[in-house]
């Protein structure tokens, strides 16, 4: 079993995509936009400005998966397609130094909002909370020497 965290955005999941594959080193393996998609005669057309949106993308960092897309433009919070910032969860990280640890929470915290500045704790010699520009709640690790 693997769990692969699936990132919505409101129109800049290029963009933090793209972000994401230089912070982590990773290979976006897959992207597409709704104005991509095959029409479907069963469905309503698509609004000119969710065509550039992202449907899907898939970054793949070794052997994990960062998953996103943006959701439609003027549909509202809690409707269907709509978008809603993350809450009452954090993408953990674990990374394998400290120079990495610190590196990719420094990263994630250019233009965003540090909760936990990365230091030492008693259960990690580096651990810190950021959430990233985009608006996704970030927790960076490195496990005991």
């Amino acid at each position: 079993m693997q769990f692969n965290p699936y990132l919505n955005f409101d129109g800049d999941c290029a963009e933090a995509f793209a972000f994401y594959k230089d912070v982590f080193n990773g290979t976006v393996v897959h992207q597409s936009t709704f104005g991509e998609m095959p029409p479907d005669p069963d469905m309503p057309p698509l609004p000119a400005e969710a065509k550039h949106r992202v449907m899907h993308v898939h970054l793949q960092v070794g052997q994990q998966a960062l998953m996103g897309s943006d959701t439609l433009p003027g549909a509202c919070s809690g409707e269907p397609g709509g978008y809603s910032k993350p809450q009452g969860l954090w993408v953990s990280i674990g990374v394998d130094s400290m120079a990495e640890g610190q590196r990719v929470f420094d990263a994630l915290a250019v233009g965003g909002q540090v909760t936990m500045p990365f230091a030492a704790t008693f259960w990690s010699p580096g651990f810190g909370m950021v959430t990233d520009r985009f608006g996704t709640p970030w927790m960076v690790s490195t496990p005991h020497e």
